[in-house]
């Protein structure tokens, strides 16, 4: 029997295609280090989105 080794939080799942940027050297091993990391990005995204988005709206 398969186990769930990772669950979301979301009710919506996940875009099957990831979003992908290149950095600086070091930046990768640094980012992992971070905790929670993958949530604190996704967050950071949304809010990137959505003060565009405000922006757009001025205008």
């Amino acid at each position: 029997m398969s186990r769930t080794l990772f669950r979301s939080d979301n009710q919506v799942a996940y875009d099957k295609v990831p979003v992908q940027f290149k950095v600086l050297p070091g930046v990768r091993e640094k980012l992992k280090a971070v905790p929670n990391w993958q949530e604190r990005l996704r967050d950071f995204v949304d809010q990137l989105i959505l003060e565009e988005s405000c922006q757009n709206d001025k205008q």
